[in-house]
């Protein structure tokens, strides 16, 4: 079992989650996982970048690697490379992108790993804090934009924001317990084979 403390970058307070994953989890398996702890609804592109050596600065990139994208070094498929394999040679954290347009980041700390405790059924979130941000709300700019809107009556887009969020918003607001991890195996499915051509 691996354990990763999830920091969304430049949210303050912090929007923050600590889960454990199995050690058998691909980079495929660890983004679902992220996506469900977080509260995001999996609509867009995603890449981990992980340092693999410091001295050169070599890199990898694990996520959807995409035919027109041309940088270096070219992102592998996330479900083709285990989590394990990489944090044995990697240095951390690790960074998980959400969105390019938005360009959520997130930092991520590798805090250890442990036996598998087969009474507890993983992917799980043990701890966190704050509600996840709306999806295309701008990134972190337009996020603080929105919540001054909706905590402000008088603000001119307060009623246009809080009918686009569909009603009442949070920020405060999370409870591990409540969430959902789905399958990585059918999330992959239906990205991928049942998606239309």
């Amino acid at each position: 079992m691996h354990q990763f403390l999830i920091v969304l970058s430049n949210t303050d307070p912090l929007v923050w989650r600590r889960i454990q994953v199995p050690a058998s989890y691909s980079f495929w398996d660890l983004h679902v996982a992220i996506q469900d702890a977080m509260g995001w609804l999996d609509c867009h592109l995603h890449e981990f970048t992980v340092v693999l050596d410091s001295k050169s600065g070599r890199i990898g990139r694990f996520g959807i690697p995409v035919d027109d994208m041309l940088e270096q070094p070219p992102i592998r498929p996330g479900w083709t490379v285990k989590v394990s394999d990489v944090l044995d040679r990697g240095d951390l954290p690790m960074l998980y992108v959400y969105d390019f347009g938005d360009e959520w980041r997130h930092m991520m700390v590798y805090e250890g790993g442990a036996q598998l405790d087969r009474s507890v059924k993983y992917p799980r979130c043990v701890s966190g804090g704050r509600k996840c941000p709306p999806e295309d709300c701008g990134g972190v700019d337009g996020y603080v934009e929105l919540l001054e809107a909706i905590r402000d009556p008088k603000h001119e887009r307060h009623t246009e924001l809080l009918e686009w969020l569909g009603g009442d918003f949070d920020p405060d607001e999370f409870n591990p317990k409540t969430l959902h991890f789905a399958d990585p195996k059918k999330r992959w499915k239906a990205a991928f084979e049942d998606s239309p051509e």
